[in-house]
Order: C-alpha cells, then sequence, then structure tokens
C-alpha cells in the first residue's frame, strides 16, 4: 500500500470584475490523501466524500496519460467548507489528479494537472491559484502569476448557509449593458495592474463590477452591506468570494477593525477567517 497526501489551497475567485479569469491563493487549505489500495474512505471534517467528483477525476487522468488504471481510497481533511465560493472543489479535483500523479510516477506536468482541473471545473479562476499559488490570470491554458505581499490580509466572512455554483450562475442574464461591460473590463485591468505592480492602493474602488455581483445579491443579500462596512473601516475594498457565499475584504491596515464592521453588518449565523496570500499553490506534503 502507498500513500500521498497533497495540499491544495482554498482560494478567492472573480474578485469582483474579473469574472472566470482572476484568482488568488488563499492561507487556508485542504489537504487530500490517496491510497493505492481499497479501503473506506474516509472524512474527518464532515466534507462530502464527493465520490462521483473523484470518479471523475480519476477517468479524466488515467484518460490523459494511457496508464492502466489502478484502485485507490481517498479521504480529505482540512478548512476549506464546501459551497462558500472559497474552491473546496478544486482542492478536491486537484489533490486527487494530483495525488494519483505521484502514484503513478509523476508522468503529467503541475501545468498538465492545472489543465485538467480546469476542464472539469468548466473554468480556470479557482484552478489557476490553486496549482500555481499567488494571483492569477487564466484564460483558457495560458496563465499569468504575481507573487501577492503578506502585508496584505484577506477578511474572510463566511456564512452559515451554502451557495452552490450552478444556482449562481443561473441567476446572472444572459446579455449585458455595454456600459457595464466596459467599467468592468476597466476595473479587471486595474486589478490585475495592481496586483502586478504590488501597488495595492490602486485597488480602492477597483472591485464594483456589473457582470455578476449586482445579480447575485438575491443570494446573499447582505453582500453590499457587508462590503460597505469594511470599505468604511479601512479595507482597500471588497468583493463576493467566487459565487459565494463568502464575502471578502482587503485590507493594509487594521484588519481586526474591518473584521468586527464586517460582522456586525452581515445577517445570520457566520464566521469570520483572517488569511494571507498563498505563495506556493497546491504542494506534497507526504510521498512514498
Amino acid at each position: 500500500m502507498q500513500s500521498v497526501t497533497i495540499r491544495v489551497p482554498a482560494t478567492t475567485a472573480n474578485l469582483g470584475p474579473g469574472y472566470d479569469c482572476l484568482g488568488i491563493a488563499l492561507g487556508l487549505a485542504n489537504r487530500v490523501t490517496v491510497v493505492s489500495q481499497p479501503q473506506s474512505p474516509s472524512n474527518k471534517d464532515g466534507f462530502h466524500p464527493g465520490d462521483a467528483m473523484a470518479r471523475e477525476a480519476a477517468e479524466t487522468f488515467f484518460l490523459k496519460t494511457s496508464l492502466p488504471e489502478f484502485p485507490f481510497s481517498w479521504f480529505i481533511e482540512g478548512e476549506v467548507p464546501p459551497s462558500r465560493g472559497m474552491g473546496s472543489s478544486v482542492t478536491v479535483r486537484l489533490g486527487l489528479l494530483s495525488g494519483l500523479n505521484v502514484l503513478a510516477g509523476e508522468p503529467l506536468t503541475k501545468h498538465d494537472l492545472f489543465e485538467l482541473c480546469a476542464k472539469l471545473e468548466g473554468h480556470p479562476d479557482n484552478a489557476a491559484p490553486a496549482a500555481f499559488g499567488g494571483f492569477t490570470v487564466a484564460g483558457g491554458a495560458v496563465t499569468a502569476r504575481f507573487e501577492v505581499s503578506k502585508a496584505l490580509t484577506f477578511v474572510l466572512l463566511i456564512p452559515d448557509f451554502e451557495v452552490s455554483t450552478p444556482a449562481a450562475r443561473q441567476v446572472l442574464p444572459v446579455q449585458l449593458e455595454h456600459a457595464a461591460a466596459v467599467l468592468s473590463c476597466a476595473n479587471a485591468c486595474r486589478i490585475t495592474a495592481a496586483f502586478a505592480s504590488q501597488n495595492y492602493q490602486l485597488l480602492r474602488g477597483a472591485f464594483t463590477d456589473g457582470l455578476h455581483q449586482p445579480f447575485r445579491r438575491a443570494l446573499i443579500p447582505f453582500l453590499p452591506e457587508v462590503i460597505a462596512a469594511g470599505e468604511r473601516a479601512g479595507a482597500l475594498g471588497g468583493f463576493l468570494s467566487g459565487s459565494g457565499s463568502t464575502i471578502c475584504c482587503v485590507t493594509l491596515d487594521g484588519a481586526e477593525e474591518v473584521a468586527a464592521a464586517m460582522s456586525a453588518a452581515a445577517q445570520g449565523l457566520h464566521k469570520i477567517v483572517l488569511t494571507h496570500a498563498d505563495n506556493t499553490g497546491s504542494t506534497v506534503l507526504t510521498a512514498p
């Protein structure tokens, strides 16, 4: 019996206007252990085992590599909650793909694994930062990556309810106004410039978009109030993390004050997490 454990970081994607293309790896992570001998899957943190997702990832891996399939079992543990807009599905998919790759003798590169994961996800915005770390701009198989300074704190308000990605996509309109698209494009470019240059003051006012956040407020009614409260407390800005339900504010100073303000503006049960960016991406923790 051989086993491998892969650490895959949480991610926050879209960053407002960077719909399906911008993402950042965060300090939280899940750990996926893949064992090359059947055993009963277990789950130490109550995360749904996701067997259908695992089968799909395994089929994709063996099809890509043309290697004979071998039986395996797996389990996941960690800090990334499901259906909260923090890339939990990527931690499963990329963790399994990476674990199988190690057990098979590493026939695929990290970029190969990213491409497979992005294909399974249907979009690359979470897969790219999870694989490579830092801030990423992903369009298809092409990814630009930049280090993120530890001076930047990400304040996460994680509500006690889930939002599924399919449900969050169903509320989006088929067509957009031209002015909304132009504003979103300009702000996504400014966010990219801010992270590329590490001139984070450029982020002020840049997280506004006309692509998805205005339409997803129906799913997270207190979204604008929480963001506004964080900005009044000193945050550079805030946005819906992925498709939600997590709300993220970014700040250079006074993270505790920003967190308190966000919490006071939220409704219902929630928790606050303060973290920094992960500039490493997925890593092998233990190997055969």
